[in-house]
């Protein structure tokens, strides 16, 4: 036994003095991945399952967008808040009331460029698939929201009915020809057309009338100024409440402090900026969800007031509901 301790001690020796020497392996780098993961988040609302879906994000100059404010004071706002170079998220919803698969904005499909048009790539990375859709409901028919409706001329949604507010579907489905040959006007009239009609042609197109039901356990609220018939979409649940806001907002931060400011977009900028005001007191008084398609993914918090007017209070993360 002592001849065996010595010789351990001796190798234990050898190795403790003997100079490390690393091994002659080489790794490759990790290569960057470049893109996020698919742009889904799930929550529950009573009995309901609501799936938050991104269409992507794109980049604006939101300071020169802004209006009734300075392109300068737009711009210092935004950095001092450090979203001068921000990126705009698009954003849609699902809504799994058990009986239905209903879609509340269909986003950009192939209008506006690869850095959007992801939404039927995300509504299958969250489960489920385009065709099992029943219901598609407009907040209003501008191309962010009406764009994924189609591709390559055909229905993307092809058993579903698209709901639009009867108002909303007269101004850009019926223009007259003065209406049409309006620069600002007149695309996005050809566009809608483009997004709506195939479901107009196949009879899968309804609409319902201001403050009305879009379809059975869904309301709706007038909410004119950013289109003349645009409109939140109400789901309650066992006592709760979200309010699908659609464009009352741009943005998680200036029309906050200052829903006074439109955007360029709004077809008519003093209602859209007095619906607003409207549309912010509302949410705070009553402390009901909010989901707005152009607040960062997923798009779905509270509104609460404070020193300067009101303030957005995103949804805390939760990987369990």
């Amino acid at each position: 036994m002592p001849f065996r301790r010595s010789i351990l001690k001796s190798a234990l020796t050898g190795l403790i003095a003997a100079p490390f020497v690393a091994p002659s392996l080489a790794f490759a780098k990790a290569p960057m991945v470049g893109k996020q993961a698919a742009g889904f988040y799930r929550m529950k609302l009573g009995d309901y399952e609501i799936t938050a879906l991104s269409d992507g994000t794109v980049k604006l100059p939101m300071s020169k967008i802004y209006k009734h404010i300075t392109e300068s004071d737009a711009e210092t706002y935004l950095t001092g808040h450090f979203q001068a170079d921000q990126e705009i998220s698009v954003n849609a919803y699902l809504v799994n009331i058990g009986e239905k698969l209903v879609l509340i904005d269909a986003g950009t499909g192939a209008l506006m460029g690869p850095a959007l048009g992801k939404l039927v790539s995300n509504i299958e990375a969250a489960g489920y698939r385009a065709d099992q859709i029943d219901d598609v409901i407009l907040t209003h028919i501008h191309a962010d929201h009406s764009g994924g409706l189609v591709a390559n001329g055909k229905r993307v949604f092809q058993n579903a009915i698209l709901h639009v507010n009867q108002r909303e579907a007269d101004f850009w489905l019926k223009a007259d020809a003065e209406v049409k040959a309006d620069k600002v006007l007149g695309p996005q009239i050809a566009q809608a057309l483009q997004c709506v009609g195939p479901y107009i042609d196949a009879k899968k197109f309804e609409t319902f009338a201001d403050d009305a039901a879009p379809l059975p356990g869904f309301g709706s609220v007038l909410r004119a100024g950013h289109t003349p018939g645009h409109s939140g979409i109400i789901v309650e649940s066992h006592g709760e409440k979200i309010v699908f806001w659609g464009d009352i907002a741009h943005g998680d931060v200036l029309q906050y402090d200052h829903p006074e400011v439109t955007v360029d977009f709004d077809v008519d900028q003093t209602t859209a900026a007095a619906t607003r005001s409207l549309a912010f007191a509302e949410a705070a008084d009553q402390k009901y969800l909010v989901a707005g398609a152009h607040h960062a993914f997923p798009g779905i918090g509270h509104v609460r007031r404070d020193e300067t007017n009101y303030d957005w209070v995103p949804l805390v993360y939760s990987a369990n509901y």
